[in-house]
């Protein structure tokens, strides 16, 4: 990467003009994707992608610039194109940065390099999820099964005497099957991932992933309209945490709470969920997709817990809104890469178990819906309202999972569905997926146990 004596004088130059922080980002990232698609390699791509970004900040102001020419005049030249948008009194700068870069606790364990692997063994597992998903059944008629790896380095330096470097390896496999029939044609997703290497790939149980997939997709293609109403809502652990990622996670980083854009602004101390509801970002726990050792400006990751029993405790702060809040930075400064500046941005977040099993959850629900898997949706920090597709869902009787249903989507607003939650499980589980906003895409778990929601409109095409 580059030479300290380097980043030392891009770190002076970025500061001519008056800022008062600046900070260097490089980022070498290696990627490689594998799909196949009717049984037959349909992708297989690498690359690499180097550049830089630079950061200045004066006061409540902050400008990024970026490059991929890495020569000292191009960076020089980059720094100096940031320091101009910043309208301030020239200074004197003699940013030293230490002699050895910081050392970074390595809590999460890469025991196989994606690039050391040969990618006709990657090809071979791929195979063998393609052919179990196609024997699963008769209506199964597509199989697209992918394989994602990247392994990021990265270097971080900053006028505080920040200078470190930091590894990241994820790798994640994506099944999805196809179940059609004459008049109807659904889908099955499945894509566990992990911050490891090739080890987790090879380790999975692609027996589990493969029917799994393949499993909602057939139970789909059979299903009845889903109804339409106010009902309580019974939501599946792993994937189901998303609805609280995107609903309430959102809400909770400073990106939106230091400009009074989020309905959690200025309420900490204050009870906003249900007394059940612990919800917590975590980016320590050891090889979860979404987990750091350090966030992308340096900060070392951290267990944040945003609410307790209802009660909220703290936001998710990155380096330049913690200006903005008077507060300090709680390691959840992400990017995408080099092209994006970091602001506040989630890890792995959960709502914490509770005490009730999941069988006690469904005998003590009369009527309602019982979302297993969730899908996309949209949400409006602001306010906190969202709309959530699900994937696969099933009617609720007597106490009793009945028939499936499809096409249901929930509808409600995060900070009162939150308070909604009358029952949680005690079977927490993660699952992995990508979170976009203004900082770019990233890897981020969403995870929560079974839980209850005492009511929840559902949008579908029957009448109840």
């Amino acid at each position: 990467m580059l030479n300290k004596a380097l980043i030392e004088d891009v770190l002076n130059a970025a500061l001519t003009t008056g800022g008062d922080f600046s900070e260097v980002f490089v980022e070498d990232r290696f990627t490689n994707r594998m799909s196949l698609q009717s049984s037959k390699l349909e992708k297989s791509l690498s690359g690499r992608d180097f550049g830089v970004g630079i950061r200045v900040f004066k006061g409540l102001n902050s400008v990024y610039a970026y490059t991929n020419d890495f020569s000292k005049e191009g960076l020089l030249q980059a720094a100096n194109a940031a320091s101009q948008a910043i309208q301030s009194t020239p200074g004197e700068h003699n940013i030293v940065l230490p002699l050895v870069k910081q050392t970074v606790n390595t809590i999460h364990p890469i025991h196989l390099m994606p690039n050391s692997v040969e990618k006709t063994r990657k090809l071979q597992v791929l195979r063998k999820a393609d052919q179990i998903v196609r024997d699963y059944h008769s209506s199964i008629s597509q199989a697209i099964i992918g394989l994602l790896e990247e392994e990021q380095h990265v270097l971080i330096a900053n006028s505080e005497g920040t200078y470190v470097e930091d590894t990241r390896v994820r790798s994640r496999l994506v099944v999805n099957a196809i179940a059609s029939n004459e008049h109807d044609m659904q889908t099955g997703f499945y894509g566990p991932g992990r911050y490891q290497g090739f080890e987790f790939i090879e380790e999975l149980d692609l027996e589990h992933y493969a029917k799994e997939a393949s499993r909602i997709a057939v139970t789909m293609l059979h299903a009845d309209p889903a109804p339409s109403g106010k009902f309580p809502v019974v939501i599946d652990n792993e994937f189901g945490g998303v609805i609280f990622h995107e609903a309430c996670g959102h809400g909770l980083e400073a990106a939106a709470v230091a400009k009074n854009n989020s309905v959690f602004a200025n309420k900490v101390g204050e009870k906003v969920a249900s007394d059940l509801v612990t919800y917590i970002d975590d980016g320590t726990i050891t090889n979860e997709w979404g987990s750091i050792n350090i966030d992308d400006e340096g900060e070392k990751a951290r267990k944040n817990v945003l609410i307790e029993n209802g009660i909220l405790k703290g936001y998710l702060i990155d380096k330049f809104n913690a200006r903005r809040m008077n507060a300090e930075s709680t390691g959840s400064g992400r990017r995408e890469s080099y092209k994006f500046a970091p602001t506040s941005r989630m890890t792995n977040t959960y709502i914490a178990p509770g005490e009730s099993t999941p069988e006690e959850i469904i005998a003590n629900t009369e009527f309602g819906i019982y979302a297993k898997y969730m899908g996309g949706g949209s949400v409006n920090p602001a306010t906190g309202d969202y709309n959530f597709a699900v994937n696969e869902a099933y009617l609720v009787k007597d106490g009793k999972i009945d028939k499936p249903i499809r096409g249901a989507t929930l509808i409600g607003n995060g900070a009162k569905t939150i308070q909604k939650v009358d029952m949680v499980g005690n079977n927490l589980g993660h699952g992995a997926g990508m979170c976009g906003a203004s900082s770019g895409s990233i890897p981020v778990n969403v995870g929560q146990p079974m839980l209850r929601v005492s009511e929840i409109t559902v949008g579908g095409k029957e009448a109840n």
